[in-house]
């Protein structure tokens, strides 16, 4: 099975989650509502890249970086290709 993995820089407390776009080194921006306590703000980055990527619940891992603002993510069933056509719709 495919999966596509990806580094994403998120920005908490903001006022809506939403995706940004790329910044330098491929590394993808996305800005979260969700607070930097107790693990909601990567409940709600993940709950939105299922969403987005339109893949079932548990299909999106943070691989590293649980409690940092970079975070390495694995989405199985997916692959580059289909990152790229998400951030060129946005």
């Amino acid at each position: 099975m495919n999966e596509l993995h990806i580094e994403i820089k998120v920005i908490p407390n903001a006022s809506k989650t939403e995706l940004i776009g790329f910044m330098e080194n491929d590394v993808l921006k996305i800005k979260v509502k969700g607070v930097p306590e107790k693990g909601k703000a990567n409940q709600e980055l993940i709950r939105y890249l299922e969403e987005i990527f339109n893949v079932k619940r548990g299909a999106v891992r943070i691989i590293a970086g649980e409690t940092s603002r970079l975070k390495h993510i694995c989405i199985t069933g997916k692959e580059k290709s289909d990152l790229q056509k998400l951030v060129d719709r946005r």
